[in-house]
């Protein structure tokens, strides 16, 4: 059975134009949340960037019956014993901001040097495609936390974090490189590459 229609499980304005961008050779039409506003938020109550994944799209796809992509995300700091993790989107409380995230985990690194302020950014998607059929792809990058956020392009952690092999944070880069190199660009490309196999493209 092919995809013709995919729900991306987020109101994030953010992840769906990234999403958007990287799926856009696929022809399959892309809806959001955002075009079902009445839909709740569900609740992240998973140990693991796997639970959250699935969590939400089982949910979102038992009440809409289109093919969903949910992803969770997290920021793993080696020297916090992997803080953020799971609870990256609300590291610094229920109303937490990208901004109260961001001087949360710099504050808990003021002490740390350089070379040992390493971090591993991992995305997880889940594609629920019906009751019976769901998949899971993996993307992490590795990299280090700056001492001060720099650039404003992104979204989240990305002013805070350099990815290994590279002198700018991921806020510092336009969204074409963002698109080659992101945690989440390494996932979507495995479920593209999936995909485009399932498709017969």
């Amino acid at each position: 059975m092919k995809i013709d229609k995919l729900l991306i499980a987020s109101n994030n304005l953010h992840k769906i134009k990234e999403i958007s961008e990287i799926l856009a050779p696929l022809n399959i039409k892309i809806l959001s949340l955002k075009d079902f506003p009445e839909f709740p938020d569900v609740e992240e109550t998973g140990s693991t960037l796997e639970e959250n994944s699935l969590l939400k799209a089982k949910e979102i796809y038992e009440k809409f019956k289109i093919s969903t992509l949910a992803d969770d995300t997290g920021l793993f700091v080696d020297a916090l014993n992997g803080e953020p993790g799971v609870y990256s989107a609300r590291y610094s409380g229920e109303n937490a901001t990208y901004a109260s995230n961001c001087e949360k985990l710099l504050l808990n690194l003021k002490d740390i040097d350089g070379k040992d302020r390493t971090a591993t950014f991992t995305s997880v998607l889940c594609l629920y495609v019906n009751e019976t059929e769901h998949y899971f792809f993996k993307g992490n990058v590795e990299g280090r936390i700056i001492k001060q956020a720099k650039g404003s392009n992104g979204f989240g952690y990305d002013p805070l974090f350099i990815p290994k092999g590279f002198a700018k944070t991921y806020a510092e880069m336009d969204d074409v490189k963002k698109n080659e190199l992101s945690h989440r660009a390494l996932a979507l490309k495995k479920f593209k590459k999936f995909l485009l196999k399932r498709q017969n493209i």
